[in-house]
């Protein structure tokens, strides 16, 4: 059942699209699907591959859905992210280039600083959510969800051209790096005993040049989508299995698949991109105004931002909110109804939670109903089922500032 509730969540590609960009360093399998540079290493550990955004990549292991959750929240687990679109962006334009596509303060980033962000339309939706950092090397770093790697690169590549063609200086460079995530509370104690740096002075969201057990040139991010204290490090393809192997080696770092990276996230209450938010919605309704930059604010120079900002005062007519119930597991697509029956809003992700036992979910109901405590009901197999607008995360968070 948990298997099924959090798989239900993560998108399919459809029938006969082609196979989305992402990692420069992919091998193309059978079906025409991408494999990661961990691929063999997730089958010979007893992956379940299954296809995810044009790629082959692990479901779960052995142990189970609910095992590896469990695990990820109590010790470690590691997962292989590698079918993220990882961008450079070069030039001393750079920063201009990006704040034309981002609703983000660039500009404000400190060196080796990150910010989650968002890519917008004219319409004020969100193409993409992704994760620019500042580096120390003179250059972005940029990580985009996999299923929107094709339009992210022709959006990246088309402003480039704009900007190249009035004299500006500014190019993009995909990498073809690996990318492996570390979750969970026994990370810094696992990836400090092989990091040529200190990781207690690594805050959220900032990021370092470091060698990981031996592995030089390894970009370590203090970030994930668990909700717990984590890095993604991105590494040479050539050398990732002998990285990811070594975390491995450590008895309390797991292999984890996608099934326990969305339930994970759910509990954490983190958007997936094409579930929960898409380029019909906008950061009002997605609760995300945190992303919008106090400058950026003020000067309204991201895409969109005439109908965002008026969203911000007049507020939204929909807004996403947490689900909690009991009862049937809810799905997405279930219907969400007000108090005297009528619909008032959908879910975009929901499962049983194995850390609460109870059934969690997001989706997006009528604004006048969205605060936390309001009785709704929820639709499940023709049956109705009482649901509580929950306040998100449904887990407490537990990412790591630097004393």
């Amino acid at each position: 059942m948990l298997r099924a509730g959090c798989r239900a969540a993560l998108p399919r590609r459809p029938p006969g699209s082609a196979p989305l960009s992402g990692a420069g360093g992919a091998e193309a399998g059978a079906g025409g699907l991408k494999r990661t540079p961990l691929d063999a290493l997730h089958r010979s550990r007893g992956g379940r591959m299954v296809p995810f955004a044009g790629w082959s990549l692990p479901l779960h292991y052995g142990q189970g859905h609910l095992q590896s959750h469990l695990h990820t929240r109590r010790r470690c687990s590691l997962f292989d992210v590698s079918h993220m679109l990882q961008t450079r962006v070069y030039g001393r334009d750079r920063v201009r280039f990006m704040e034309s596509l981002v609703v983000g303060d660039i500009a404000e980033l400190k060196p080796g600083q990150g910010t989650l962000t968002l890519i917008t339309n004219e319409r004020g939706g969100i193409v993409d959510d992704l994760i620019v950092t500042n580096t120390s090397e003179d250059h972005l770093y940029v990580v985009s969800n996999a299923g929107c790697a094709d339009k992210d690169l022709a959006i990246m590549r088309g402003r480039a051209a704009e900007l190249q063609a009035t004299g500006s200086d500014v190019h993009l460079e995909v990498s073809d790096n690996a990318l492996l995530a570390l979750q969970g509370p026994s990370m810094a104690r696992a990836l400090q005993a092989g990091l040529s740096d200190d990781l207690a002075k690594l805050s959220f969201m900032n990021s370092i040049t470091a060698t990981v057990f031996g592995v030089p040139g390894c970009r370590v991010t203090r970030c994930g989508y668990t909700g717990e204290d984590g890095v993604e490090i991105s590494v040479p393809a050539g050398r990732a299995v002998e990285l990811a192997e070594q975390l491995l080696g450590d008895p309390e770092v797991w292999p984890a698949g996608l099934a326990a990276r969305d339930s994970l996230r759910l509990e954490a209450g983190l958007c997936l991109y094409g579930n929960d938010i898409d380029e019909a919605t906008t950061p009002a309704e997605a609760g995300l105004l945190w992303t919008l930059g106090k400058r950026r604010r003020a000067a309204m120079d991201f895409p969109g931002a005439a109908i965002i900002m008026a969203q911000v005062k007049e507020k939204p007519k929909r807004k996403r909110v947490g689900l909690m119930s009991v009862g049937p597991p809810i799905r997405p697509h279930t219907a969400i109804l007000g108090p005297e029956g009528t619909p008032m809003g959908t879910v975009t992700s929901g499962c049983p939670s194995p850390s609460l036992g109870k059934n969690i979910a997001m989706g997006y109901v009528e604004t006048a109903h969205s605060r936390a405590g309001t009785s709704l009901t929820v639709e499940v197999r023709k049956k109705q089922h009482p649901a509580l607008v929950a306040k998100m995360p449904f887990v407490p968070t537990q990412y790591y500032v630097a004393k």
